[in-house]
């Protein structure tokens, strides 16, 4: 399963362009819902459920059963902080709640922050910050609490 980029762009271009406050939509597997506030538009997106096959055998071995991987719900350049010289949204060992910024992922001009959906600790961090990440890359792990 594939997320058309250009589409997801044109989509944002129009929210935006409309002033729309709030969107949310779910098809095979994947759930997009961005909600605009102030000058960041806040994307969440849930990680594809595993359907079958020799790929999601192995990816569900990847991810233990009492965590979550959150992925980026799109391309774009990823930050740990929404500054330079601010300190990181969080770090490993962190403890973290439904709807904290974990990070900022810079795409077609937008910060987007990136949300937790879980309650937990983060084990680990996979993105470098001020590198491009891609459509469903892991950025994080979280232990469920």
């Amino acid at each position: 399963m594939t997320v058309d980029i250009e589409k997801l762009r044109a989509l944002l271009a129009v929210l935006t362009e409309e002033n729309v406050a709030e969107f949310e939509h779910e098809a095979e597997g994947v759930r997009v819902r961005i909600v605009r506030g102030g000058i960041a538009v806040h994307a969440i997106a849930a990680a594809p459920m595993p359907v079958g096959g020799p790929e999601a055998a192995a990816a569900a071995l990847e991810t233990p059963a009492d965590s979550v991987d959150v992925t980026s719900p799109f391309v774009g350049t990823f930050y740990r902080s929404p500054t330079p010289d601010a300190p990181a949204f969080v770090d490993v060992g962190a403890v973290v709640r439904p709807a904290q910024t974990l990070c900022i992922i810079e795409a077609m001009k937008l910060m987007n922050e990136i949300e937790a959906e879980v309650s937990g600790t983060v084990t680990e961090i996979y993105a470098e910050n001020g590198k491009a990440v891609e459509f469903g890359q892991k950025l994080f792990r979280i232990k469920k609490a």
